[in-house]
């Protein structure tokens, strides 16, 4: 019974609530208007040290209503939302009663109304303050509390800056996230109160999650160096919370996030390499004042070198994408950062593919393009393998096409967007973006105006080829995280770094030149799994720890992937203008040569020759190691028919033999 009343006030109070606004503004008014008289009572009584009566004192009570309420309706009392008040409602209901208190003694002086005196009014302005601001601030306590969101979860802030305050206050105006510590290593804050918070030493920590039951840690350094959150997150891994993070301090003050905007921890602070600045002199040196365009400029790479070159300035920007949806997406985007940044840049989206060498032309031609970015390309090892016909003629013919019609039209520099996995190939995606580096390398030996050149870095953070943003759902999904082997190492970069530099390494080239980036320091593929896992509160499965929430299922490597990736053919290698950048010194082959080995190619591939296709790859690319037999999809299945005619043309073959056989007469 009693469980029942109290459900049925529930559903009152909540009906309540759902008002529409007009009629709770309305409800708010009238409570006033009830409440203030009896206010001016209690301050007159206050004053005279005996209960007052009304009737003697009735012209009080009606000056006082109709001075206060209009007051705080001009104040905008009535259409604050309750729920969100802030401290500048407090200030905004001080100056309303202020100023009606105010009014209120000068009544007084002109109508002669003995109970309004000073020390009437100022007791009236000090209670009036209280009722006012304390009654809105228990209805919003009431309200976030009971009815609008239930707490999800216990939080810790790490860092007690002006990012973690202003966290904190977006926090308090929910109850998804309760935030109950800060941490900071700064001495100065330890001990301190913000927002009603207390500041705490990340030694305390461990016993701050246990004691206060803190299940999600949420990092509000966004000015700090990656390496210093490398450190941070590794101190964290052990703690078995869920670590998130507010957006980093470029992305603030760029506008493009808010520092209330939470999210999963970026896999670049677990690799805690610090990006160089770009070079200025460098960076726009291609780019400024010239007609640009990028190929693939839709795709993970060649949308973010995109967005690097429209703030560079260029006369013209064009986007050159075989994708439609891509192409869309990507102009889009540009068009609003152009408007948001007030850059005159002139874009232009074509749809094509690179591989229509007279398209191109055109294009070059039409646009008069002066530095060709060229992202173009299939990179997904296991889908090359089985598609080579596509690959090589994606990733080495268009690439040929590219450039020779960058060398009729006498563009200026030409930069192929090359990868770690063209080093001493065992697929036919690396092999085909080696040979890619020859063809340029061919042209550049023939003789060109255009300074043809190609820049190899590993992967990328958060591309559409690279691993993190797999684990990311897997761990989302419950698991297992698939890793291809225990031991399989890889590099990587952000991709917003990568682009500068590969702006960078532009600028710098004289010709055939092979650039190499400075990834860092391999990581292991199979720690990073973990290490994503442990920072989302997690634990890893395994034989020592059944007990876990994500196993790590180790499938084997695919076809043709390596365990190690390299980056240079050989050791001869110097350095250049930039710190992360290496110019290589490798072999490459005359062009009548490669003009003849790309006409052989040309035709095994009219013929869907993949085993000749192959053959003429190893012949172009000599480290290549390839499979002992082709993996490619379409010949295997073309090879399984044929052999299945053969089978049943042998069957007929001998069925008709037999009976064709001469029969003895005279054999019983």
């Amino acid at each position: 019974m009693g469980s029942s009343v109290v459900c049925r006030s529930e559903e009152y109070i909540r009906s309540s609530v759902e008002l529409p606004s007009r009629l709770k503004r309305t409800i708010a008014l009238c409570t006033d208007a009830i409440v203030i008289p009896f206010l001016l009572w209690s301050a007159i009584s206050l004053k005279a040290g005996t209960p007052s009566f009304f009737s003697s004192d009735w012209p009080a009570y009606v000056a006082v209503v109709a001075i206060s309420v209009p007051i705080f309706i001009s104040f905008g009392l009535y259409r604050a939302v309750i729920r969100y008040l802030g401290h500048k409602a407090v200030f905004a209901v001080a100056f309303a009663v202020a100023l009606s208190g105010l009014l209120l003694g000068s009544v007084d002086i002109v109508f002669d109304l003995r109970a309004l005196s000073w020390s009437v009014v100022t007791i009236y302005s000090c209670l009036t303050l209280l009722y006012v601001a304390g009654s809105r601030f228990l209805v919003r306590y009431y309200l976030l509390t009971r009815y609008i969101q239930p707490t999800v979860a216990r939080v810790a802030i790490y860092g007690a800056g002006e990012a973690g305050a202003r966290l904190s206050t977006a926090l308090l105006t929910t109850r998804a996230f309760d935030p109950l510590a800060f941490i900071d290593d700064n001495k100065n804050l330890q001990g301190r109160m913000i927002n009603g918070i207390k500041v705490f030493a990340p030694e305390r920590l461990l016993g701050i999650i246990k004691n206060r039951r803190i299940d999600r840690i949420l990092l509000a350094l966004p000015s700090l160096s990656r390496r210093r959150r490398r450190e941070i997150l590794t101190s964290l891994e052990t703690l078995g919370v869920h670590v998130q993070t507010v957006p980093e301090f470029e992305q603030l003050v760029t506008g493009h996030a808010d520092v209330g905007d939470i999210r999963e921890v970026d896999v670049s602070d677990l690799l805690g390499r610090d990006s160089v600045p770009p070079n200025a002199g460098l960076f726009d040196a291609c780019i400024r004042d010239r007609v640009v365009m990028v190929t693939g400029a839709g795709g993970s790479i060649g949308s973010e070198l995109c967005r690097q070159i429209i703030g560079l300035a260029p006369k013209r920007l064009v986007l050159f994408e075989m994708s439609e949806l891509a192409l869309y997406n990507i102009e889009r985007e540009l068009r609003a950062l152009t408007e948001a940044q007030a850059a005159p840049v002139e874009l232009v989206g074509l749809i094509g593919n690179a591989h229509h060498k007279y398209r191109l032309r055109d294009i070059l031609q039409a646009y008069r393009v002066q530095t060709v970015y060229h992202a173009a390309a299939y990179k997904h090892v296991p889908i090359v393998e089985q598609n080579v016909i596509e690959g090589i003629h994606n990733n080495v013919i268009s690439t040929w096409y590219a450039a020779e019609a960058a060398h009729e039209t006498e563009v200026e520099t030409f930069v192929l967007v090359s990868t770690d996995k063209a080093v001493n190939p065992t697929n036919v995606m690396g092999a085909t973006k080696r040979f890619a580096e020859i063809v340029l390398q061919g042209l550049q030996r023939r003789g060109s105006k255009t300074r043809f050149c190609m820049v190899r870095f590993g992967n990328v953070l958060a591309s559409s080829g690279s691993v993190v943003p797999l684990f990311s759902e897997q761990i989302r999904a419950g698991g297992p995280v698939t890793v291809t082997h225990p031991e399989v190492i890889r590099y990587f970069m952000t991709i917003p770094e990568a682009a500068q530099l590969v702006i960078q390494a532009g600028s710098m080239a004289k010709g055939g030149d092979v650039f190499v980036l400075d990834m860092g320091k391999p990581v292991r593929i199979g720690d990073l799994a973990k290490r994503m896992i442990h920072l989302m509160g997690l634990t890893v499965r395994d034989e020592d720890h059944p007990e876990g929430d994500i196993e790590i299922a180790y499938t084997g490597l695919r076809p043709a992937e390596k365990l190690f990736e390299e980056l240079l053919i050989g050791n001869n290698v110097t350095g250049t203008e930039h710190p992360m950048i290496l110019r290589a010194i490798e072999h490459s082959m005359p062009w009548d040569r490669v003009q003849g080995l790309l006409e052989e190619i040309l035709t095994a591939m009219s013929r869907f020759d993949c085993q000749r296709a192959l053959n003429l790859l190893r012949e172009v690319v000599v480290e290549y190691k390839p499979a002992p037999e082709s993996h490619d999809l379409v010949w295997a299945r073309q090879a399984a028919l044929v052999a299945d005619d053969r089978k049943v043309t042998n069957l007929i073959v001998r069925r008709v033999a037999k009976n064709n056989a001469p029969t003895d007469i005279l054999r019983p």
